[in-house]
């Protein structure tokens, strides 16, 4: 028998993560269901990433969460629609009402501290636009620096050849 575990062809962390990300969408379909109030002492607090497609808010609260955002929905929420794929709620930001569009692939976290349950999710903006870089002057490899060779072993171990100078 191998040590090494093969590569699954069968994308068990996305099924996973999808299948996490949908909880979020049935206890809040739930919420909305019994009249959009929350239970005894529930609440919520949800993160996700500002810049993922589909999310939508006030460009003042993108400029001022460039990366990721925490919002609660504990007493003062309203409008709260549930799809199968986001959700949208209305909520005040310094006495501010503001109407959010959120897709379930932009939640990194779902807390419930009221019974101490919580999600923690893998961010799922592959389609994303990279943050543009400049070009690196430096990448051409100079006379005599260390080079990178792959290990023969199959791990992903990097040995570096710093080999003599002539």
């Amino acid at each position: 028998m191998s040590d090494e575990t093969p590569d699954s062809l069968i994308p068990y962390d996305a099924i996973v993560q999808e299948a996490l990300r949908a909880v979020v969408g049935r206890v809040l379909g739930e919420i909305v269901a019994g009249g959009s109030e929350l239970p005894g002492n529930h609440h919520f607090y949800i993160t996700f990433k500002t810049h993922a497609p589909g999310v939508s808010i006030p460009k003042s609260l993108r400029e001022r969460f460039p990366d990721e955002m925490t919002i609660v929905l504990q007493n003062k929420f309203w409008d709260l629609k549930v799809a199968d794929d986001h959700f949208g709620v209305g909520l005040s930001f310094n006495q501010i009402p503001a109407q959010l569009t959120i897709p379930y692939a932009a939640i990194t976290q779902f807390v419930d501290p009221a019974v101490d349950f919580g999600l923690q999710f893998q961010a799922t903006v592959a389609d994303m636009a990279p943050t543009p870089t400049e070009d690196p002057d430096n990448d051409e490899l100079e006379q005599g620096a260390p080079r990178a060779v792959p290990a023969d072993d199959g791990s992903n171990v990097v040995t570096v050849d710093f080999g003599r100078k002539k």
